[in-house]
C-alpha cells in the first residue's frame, strides 16, 4: 500500500485500521481473557491493587486489553451479573446518543434546545433561551444558574439565567438530564428505546435507564458497562458494525469541545491538557486531570466512583463500580488512585503490546520538543508528515528527534531502515499549551 494513502486513511480516522479488538459475543457469558502474565505484568502488585479497591468499598472491577479480559473482580456478594448504577458516567452514554440521532439528521449540535422543547422551557427572557444550544448542553456551557438545588432541578422554575450561553463552564446536571426529552422529541422514540434500537442491540449491553428525582440513571451489570467501554475505545464500532459513523463528532466528543475546561469534551471527561476544571467551582486548576494515567485518556466519570478509562494508544479499558467514602459528582481524584496501583501492575515496557510481540513505540507523546522511540531495529531515516501527506521534517534517525521546528498539531513520523518502515501517530504541543 503506497505510504501517503496510508497516512491518508489514518489521518481521516479510516476506522477499520483502528478497531482490532476483540469483541465478545453479543449472547450469553463467554468473554475471552489475556493473561497477565503473557502481557508481562508485574502479578505480585495485583493483588494489592485488589486490596485498596476492596478497601474502599468496590463491587466490581475489569481491565480489558485489546477487547479480552485481563482482570476481573468482583467484592462482597457482588457479581458479573449484579446492576449498578452509571451516575454520572452515563453522561457519556447520552453523547454517544446525540451523536447517532446528529448523524441520522434528527437534530444537529447548533439546534436551539427551543427547536424540540418549545419556546419557554425555562424562566430566562426569550433571547436568553434561544441563545442555548444542544452543543451548550453537551460541553456544560448553557450558562445557566446552578447553585444548590438548580443543579438538578429541571423544572421551567429551576432553570434560571446566570451567565451568557458559551461564557460559562459549569458542571449543571440539570441540562445535561434534559438532553433525554431533545433526544424524544427529534428522534420519536424515548432513550431507552433509542439505546435499545441503536445501542444495545448490536453490543450485547443490557441495562436500563431509571428516573431517579429528576436525574435519568443507567443501571447495567458491570460487563456491559465494560461493553460500552469497548465501544468507546473502538470509536463506535462494534465487530465491524458502525454504530456512531461520524468521526469528525467522536473526535470532538473525545477532545477539548471548548475553551473554559480544557478537559472535557461533549460530557466526556479528558486527561492529557494542560489544565482542568471541577464540578461545583469555577476554578482553573492547572495540570493533567489524572496525573497517574496515560495522557490519552478518556474518561465516563460518575459519583461515588463509577469509572470507564479507555486508552486508545494502549488498547485498554478500565472499568470500577462501587460506593466510596465521598460523594463528589466527578470521582477524580479516586481514578488516579487506582491508577497509581493499576500502573505498578502494568509494569512491563513491552505491557501495552499483546501476546509478548515487541512493538516500536514513542514517547512523550504528546511532545514539546523532541520524541523518543523505544524499539528493536536500528532505523536510519525519519521522515514528518502532516495530515495531508505534506513533508515537513526529515533526516537521519537520531534518538531522541529534535522535533522543536513543528507548529502544534498531528502528524505522522516514518522510521526506515533498509528492510522495513514504520508510521507512528504523534501529536506536537507547544510547551506550556
Amino acid at each position: 500500500m503506497n505510504r501517503y494513502y496510508l497516512l491518508f486513511l489514518l489521518a481521516m480516522g479510516w476506522q477499520s485500521i483502528v478497531a482490532q479488538s476483540y469483541f465478545p459475543p453479543n449472547v450469553g457469558s463467554q468473554w475471552d481473557t489475556t493473561s497477565p502474565q503473557s502481557l508481562g505484568w508485574c502479578v505480585d502488585k495485583i493483588q494489592p491493587l485488589y486490596n485498596f479497591l476492596d478497601s474502599n468499598n468496590s463491587k466490581a472491577f475489569i481491565v480489558l486489553k485489546d477487547g479480552k479480559i485481563v482482570l476481573e473482580k468482583y467484592f462482597g456478594t457482588f457479581t458479573k451479573d449484579s446492576a449498578w448504577y452509571w451516575a454520572s458516567a452515563g453522561k457519556t452514554l447520552t453523547a454517544f446518543c446525540i451523536g447517532i440521532a446528529n448523524q441520522e439528521g434528527k437534530l444537529k449540535l447548533s439546534d436551539t434546545t427551543s427547536k424540540y422543547l418549545g419556546k419557554g422551557w425555562t424562566s430566562m427572557t426569550q433571547a436568553q433561551e434561544d441563545n442555548v444550544t444542544i452543543w451548550h448542553q453537551l460541553t456544560m456551557t448553557t450558562g445557566m444558574l446552578d447553585s444548590g438545588s438548580l443543579f438538578e432541578c429541571t423544572d421551567k422554575s429551576c432553570l434560571r439565567y446566570k451567565a451568557d450561553a458559551g461564557t460559562r463552564w459549569s458542571y449543571h446536571n440539570a441540562p445535561y438530564t434534559i438532553l433525554d426529552r431533545v433526544i424524544e422529541s427529534a428522534t420519536g422514540q424515548n432513550l431507552n428505546a433509542f439505546v435499545n434500537a441503536k445501542v444495545k442491540t448490536t453490543t450485547g449491553m443490557t441495562g436500563l435507564f431509571i428516573q431517579s428525582g429528576y436525574n435519568n440513571v443507567f443501571y447495567s451489570n458491570p460487563r456491559s458497562f465494560a461493553r460500552f467501554g469497548l465501544l468507546l475505545m473502538n470509536k463506535g464500532i462494534w465487530n465491524g458494525t458502525d454504530i456512531l459513523k461520524d468521526s469528525n463528532y467522536f473526535r470532538s466528543m473525545t477532545t477539548t469541545s471548548q475553551p473554559l475546561n480544557k478537559s472535557y469534551g461533549y460530557l466526556t471527561w479528558l486527561n492529557g491538557k494542560s489544565s482542568f476544571m471541577l464540578p461545583s467551582l469555577q476554578t482553573v486548576f492547572n495540570g493533567l486531570l489524572c496525573p497517574d494515567a496515560p495522557e490519552d485518556m478518556y474518561a465516563a466519570l460518575g459519583k461515588n466512583g463509577q469509572i470507564i478509562n479507555v486508552i486508545p494508544s494502549q488498547s485498554l479499558v478500565m472499568i470500577r463500580m462501587g460506593n466510596m467514602w465521598t460523594s463528589s459528582n466527578v470521582p477524580n481524584d479516586f481514578n488516579n488512585d487506582i491508577w497509581k496501583k493499576l500502573k505498578q501492575v502494568i509494569c512491563s515496557t513491552n505491557a501495552s503490546i499483546g501476546n509478548g510481540a515487541f512493538e516500536d513505540q514513542l514517547y512523550p507523546n504528546p511532545c514539546t520538543n523532541e520524541i523518543l522511540f523505544k524499539t528493536e531495529k536500528r532505523y536510519s531515516n525519519f521522515e514528518i508528515t502532516n495530515i495531508y501527506g505534506q513533508k515537513i521534517l526529515s533526516g537521519k534517525s537520531t534518538n531522541p528527534i529534535d522535533v522543536q521546528a513543528l507548529t502544534p498539531g498531528i502528524f505522522f513520523i516514518e522510521l526506515v531502515d533498509e528492510q522495513s518502515a514504520t508510521v507512528k501517530r504523534m501529536r506536537f504541543e507547544k510547551r506550556g499549551e
